[in-house]
């Protein structure tokens, strides 16, 4: 069962990632094991479950550059010069035979399958044809999993970025000479801001790209308060010219223990000449927008006395403009109102206890439980998923306690 891992002073709610000198898995790694180092058992566990040679060993280590200290992450003993190649479809067979916590697969089958997208879209192949070079090497494939291990220990939470530095000049690859960053590189990082800090070289790798196309982190500006735990720095192999080649990972807690503040996008409008059927099909498609928290509607008198259709869609600031361009295409509307709200809401956490998800609220005065209805609609009979709610409910509860919280 998947939760957020306990740090000093609450759960870990948020991870801002710096690339000081870059992105790699193993720059990845390093730093939170650096912060968290609590959490190395979890990667010797993953990378034992790969069944990979014995002469492959991973390790991560105290390192400094006489300006900062922090970690490097390393491995020995791995074919990693680039000669073989191996086939995205036999590392996802591996990935789905071992012996791994299903979260930490999930992960590690969504980072390589980004990458195997991204090669088969420059390479102009089917995904099932790409081979991997590099990237398909041991030290490669144990930078994934630890990573995905990492990110699954942390759990649920707010992940940011700042801008990523692009790198000048070219690379040296299994294809040839490459300018940088590499084809695929790019084509992970579609949608992030870039910038030019001077330094020559690879800045951000396949590997590095394809944790931030899996953990799609912010690069926009966090309102809200929160309490810090810690930072890690891990450091790349190589050193640049004029700054620490490190990826610092800040660690966060929310600032309170039970009610968080936040904000959300409130945006508003009004419809009377779209049929009924026509907008619940649209304010389905609303509620399946990454972002959107919730869409209602109620009856309304408009103008001329006719009844209409309000509508409210909640959601992220980031999501907002997604929002908003939707409604206007979804919706006969003409025009979408937009305010900013700050709310209060307690702290919630997902248990799964069987089949069943449930979601856990810290109110103020005790936590409470509730099953996730879509779980229990297979069971017939209402006395049937009465009792299945029950105990789902009553398990997590237990697990909270046995928790100490």
């Amino acid at each position: 069962m998947s939760e957020q891992v306990e740090g000093r002073g609450g759960p870990v709610t948020a991870i801002h990632l710096d690339a000081v000198g870059g992105v790699a898995g193993d720059m990845f790694a390093a730093a939170l094991l650096d912060v968290r180092p609590d959490l190395w058992p979890d990667c010797e566990g993953a990378i034992a479950a790969m069944d990979l040679p014995a002469t492959v060993q991973a390790r991560w280590e105290a390192h400094g550059d006489g300006t900062l200290s922090g970690a490097r992450f390393m491995v020995a003993g791995a074919a990693g010069d680039g000669a073989q190649h191996t086939h995205w479809r036999r590392i996802r067979d591996r990935l789905t035979a071992a012996a791994l916590a299903e979260p930490v697969r999930e992960v590690a089958l969504s980072i390589f399958g980004a990458l195997a997208e991204a090669e088969a879209a420059v390479h102009g192949i089917a995904v099932d044809e790409v081979a991997f070079h590099e990237v398909g090497a041991e030290d490669s494939i144990v930078d994934i999993v630890s990573a995905a291990a990492l990110i699954a220990a942390l759990g649920p939470c707010r992940w940011s970025i700042g801008p990523i530095p692009r790198g000048r000049g070219q690379v040296r690859t299994a294809h040839g000479i490459l300018p940088v960053p590499a084809p695929a590189t790019l084509e992970l990082l579609k949608g992030f801001l870039l910038f030019d800090d001077g330094e020559d070289g690879e800045r951000v790798t396949p590997t590095g790209a394809a944790i931030l196309h899996h953990l799609q982190p912010t690069q926009a500006a966090d309102p809200l308060p929160r309490k810090l735990l810690g930072a890690g720095l891990g450091f790349g192999g190589r050193r640049l010219a004029g700054r620490s080649n490190v990826l610092r990972a800040t660690l966060y807690a929310a600032a309170g223990d039970d009610a968080l503040a936040d904000r959300v996008e409130v945006l508003r409008c009004e419809v009377d000449d779209q049929t009924a059927e026509d907008l619940a099909v649209a304010l389905d498609h609303l509620r399946g927008i990454d972002g959107v928290i919730d869409v209602c509607q109620w009856p309304v008198l408009a103008k001329k006395g006719r009844l209409a259709t309000a509508l409210q869609v909640l959601a992220t600031p980031a999501a907002a403009d997604r929002a908003a361009l939707a409604l206007l295409d979804e919706t006969a509307t003409l025009g979408v109102r937009r305010a900013s709200r700050s709310r209060t809401v307690v702290a919630r956490q997902s248990r799964r206890e069987g089949d069943v998800r449930v979601k856990l609220a810290r109110r103020p005065s005790g936590t409470t439980a509730k099953a996730e209805i879509d779980d229990l609609a297979g069971i017939e009979g209402a006395g049937a998923r009465r009792a299945a709610r029950r105990r789902a409910e009553a398990a997590a509860m237990a697990d909270e306690d046995g928790d100490g919280r």
